[in-house]
C-alpha cells in the first residue's frame, strides 16, 4: 500500500477516491514510565520512556488507518497526517494521536518507450 503525505503518487494515476480513513489510538503512560518521566521533568532530558509510548501509539494509529483503506478497497492513502491532543489533564494523563487521509485506488502509469536518436542527417 502506498502511503504519503503528498496528494499525488509519482509515476501512478488516481482512478478513484474511497474517502477519508483514519486510525486513533488514545494511550496513557504506563506506572514505570510515568514514574520515570516524571524523574526526568525534575533534572530534565530527554523522556526515553515517553518518547517509546508515542512512537508506538502513532505506529498503531497508523496501522489502523491502513486498515481503515483496505476494508474500502483502497490501495493508497494520500495526504496523511497526524495529530495528537491531550485528552485529560495532568501528569500520567493519556493522549490521543489520529492518523488521517484519503483513501484511494491507483493504477500506475505505463512508461513511455525512449526513442532512439535519429541522425541529423535523416528527415523526419
Amino acid at each position: 500500500m502506498h502511503v504519503t503525505t503528498t496528494f499525488t503518487i509519482e509515476g501512478h494515476a488516481i482512478r478513484e477516491y474511497k474517502g477519508i480513513v483514519r486510525g486513533i489510538v488514545v494511550r496513557s503512560p504506563t506506572l514505570v514510565q510515568g514514574f520515570l518521566g516524571g524523574l526526568k521533568q525534575i533534572i530534565g532530558g530527554r523522556i526515553g520512556a515517553y518518547t517509546e509510548m508515542c512512537e508506538q501509539t502513532r505506529e498503531a494509529a497508523y496501522n489502523q488507518m491502513v486498515e481503515h483503506a483496505l476494508l474500502l478497497g483502497a490501495n493508497a492513502i494520500v495526504g496523511t497526517r497526524y495529530d495528537g491532543s491531550d485528552v485529560t489533564s495532568g501528569s500520567g494523563g493519556a493522549t490521543e494521536v489520529l492518523c488521517y487521509g484519503t483513501a484511494v485506488v491507483v493504477e500506475m502509469l505505463e512508461a513511455e518507450e525512449p526513442r532512439a536518436a535519429r541522425p541529423s542527417y535523416l528527415p523526419g
